[in-house]
């Protein structure tokens, strides 16, 4: 199969299901009104502030969801199962549950004033439902933050050159949020500006790549990247947050032009198989497929970004759909590119002048994103060379690793001081200050050593979130009378994809001497059928 003309149709069918099933479910949910948002209706100056153009908020929500999920799901799901099968849940998955899930949480949310999704379920699913809901949410975060904080504090040792470039970005980001939020700047001109000092950066990384001394290298790194988030969690978000993102979302436009640009070049056929396996050493292909590809398709992830910072500054509600919908299939875009930059940029099987490009190889030795970034360095090799092609693809990953960072714990803080401060009404977890330091401690205790202990169900658990937060949507909508078979039939399909993982991923624990890992995946079973129970107790009740 050629990977221009695969490119190609997947970008079309993606684009006409956002014109067609992304207009469909924004007339369910009455998208168009002229209400005011809930940052309008009571901005902080904080964390309820109109972004200032509808494009600045879809570089923030696109660069939160994206994070390193939509590269590096689909890269091993192409390893295990195949390219087909992984290309076909990407583009039906995004159109069908993952773009609906996305908007369908925005929404919900800027009904209830920028509540978090964690909130609003009281409504539906009761009280006690709710609090469980929302401590099974704020341990997932916490455990998010830390992953990606050891994550890209292994970047930052491993590649010394991206430093700069990583601290570059938020400077720029920070001065570009000042211009044009505090001294009323242009926008345009601050971002051409802005976007050519991260590309001086990304030039002087090359030149002083930035080494820190010693074994302990990676945990101070770890420590200053919780630092950097404990601040852009508390700081106004049109300040560092939001112009970061929207920085970011650049970087991403210029990886994926450069990228299918070097496919339209390049057009090399699909090296790996197009089908390998129903059942390989990663698991049968339904579920773990569903689970692997994750934020290619769809996260329950995106519904805390969509409830928890994207609601808090919406300005428009006609821009809605273009950022909760349209979003989550640009990500499915990406998670196209990285199955075309594995699927044809590597090989599957060794050969004279195939050296260091051989996926499972790659794969073998857990060099996930070194998989991603030679594959597109070697599509993108007639316009910057291999070597300079990796590093793009490791920079692009990079800035979008630390989106999902701070992003995950400003949300994350908001949670606390919902759950902590008041639903269980401890005074000091209502100050913001308060709460992003507990949030930064909590994670700084996984990353600095225990999260990989609990990391393998987080795959399962995101999905379940994703299934939850569906049914959650459908119930409201069912209550209002509404038709809800958008979001009920991808609900079913989700819950049964993730409590199927979450049985097999148990069981594989169990006889794997992991009860500890076993016992979370019962207990995650046990809290999405006791959500489901209430959810249909507290329907039933109001309609008698």
């Amino acid at each position: 199969m050629n990977s221009l003309w695969l490119g190609m149709a997947g970008i079309v069918v993606l684009l006409g299901g956002y014109f067609t099933y992304g207009r469909l479910t924004a007339r369910v949910w009455q998208s168009d009104r002229k209400d005011k948002t809930p940052a309008q209706e009571k901005p902080d100056g904080v964390d309820y502030v109109p972004a200032r153009h509808w494009l600045i908020l879809f570089g923030h929500h696109f660069a939160s969801i994206a994070g390193a999920g939509p590269i590096l799901g689909p890269v091993l799901a192409v390893a295990a199962w195949g390219w087909a099968p992984t290309l076909v849940w990407i583009i039906l998955g995004s159109i069908l549950v993952g773009a609906v899930h996305d908007f369908s949480a925005l929404m919900i949310s800027l009904r209830h004033g920028g509540r978090s999704i964690a909130d609003v379920s009281e409504m539906v699913v009761g009280r006690t439902a709710r609090l469980l809901f929302a401590a099974f949410l704020w341990l997932s975060l916490i455990l998010v933050v830390a992953v990606f904080a050891a994550a890209t504090a292994n970047t930052l040792v491993e590649e010394p050159q991206v430093v700069l470039p990583t601290v570059g970005l938020i400077a720029a980001a920070f001065g570009l949020g000042f211009s044009i939020n505090r001294k009323q700047g242009n926008l345009w001109l601050a971002t051409i500006v802005a976007l050519l000092g991260v590309a001086g950066f990304i030039g002087l990384g090359f030149i002083f790549p930035v080494h820190i001394p010693g074994s302990q290298a990676t945990q101070i790194w770890i420590l200053l990247l919780l630092a950097y988030a404990l601040a852009a969690s508390i700081l106004p978000v049109d300040l560092l947050l939001q112009p970061r993102d929207y920085l970011s979302m650049y970087i991403l436009f210029f990886g994926l032009g450069a990228g299918f640009l070097g496919v339209t070049l390049t057009r090399y056929p699909l090296d790996v198989p197009a089908y390998i396996s129903a059942t390989p050493a990663a698991g049968p292909i339904w579920p773990m497929l569903f689970v692997f590809v994750a934020c290619g398709a769809v996260s329950g992830f995106h519904s805390l970004v969509a409830s928890g910072t994207t609601s808090k500054q919406l300005g428009e509600y006609r821009h809605a759909l273009r950022i909760g919908y349209g979003a989550m299939i640009l990500e499915a875009v990406l998670a196209l590119l990285a199955l075309l930059a594995v699927g044809a940029g590597l090989y599957w099987r060794t050969g004279s002048g195939r050296e260091g490009f051989i996926l499972p190889e790659l794969l073998a030795g857990g060099n996930w994103i070194g998989a991603f970034a030679k594959g597109y360095g070697r599509i993108t090799a007639p316009l910057f060379g291999t070597v300079l092609g990796t590093t793009i693809a490791i920079i692009m990953l990079n800035s979008f690793v630390m989106t999902t960072l701070d992003s995950a714990t400003r949300i994350t803080r908001y949670l606390t001081e919902e759950l902590f401060g008041d639903v269980l009404r401890i005074p000091f977890c209502r100050n913001r200050f308060a709460a992003g330091l507990l949030v930064v401690i909590a994670a700084a205790f996984l990353a600095l050593g225990h999260w990989q202990k609990i990391w393998p169900i987080f795959g399962a658990s995101n999905q379940l979130v994703a299934a939850l937060t569906l049914l959650v949507v459908s119930f409201y909508l069912l209550k209002r009378r509404r038709p809800a078979g958008l979001t009920f039939y991808p609900a079913v399909f989700m819950f049964l994809t993730a409590t199927g993982a979450l049985c097999y991923q148990g069981w594989m624990f169990i006889k794997q001497g992991k009860p500890v890992l076993g016992g979370l995946a019962l207990i995650l079973l046990g809290l999405s059928f006791f959500m489901i129970r209430e959810g249909f107790r507290h329907l039933r009740s109001k309609q008698q």
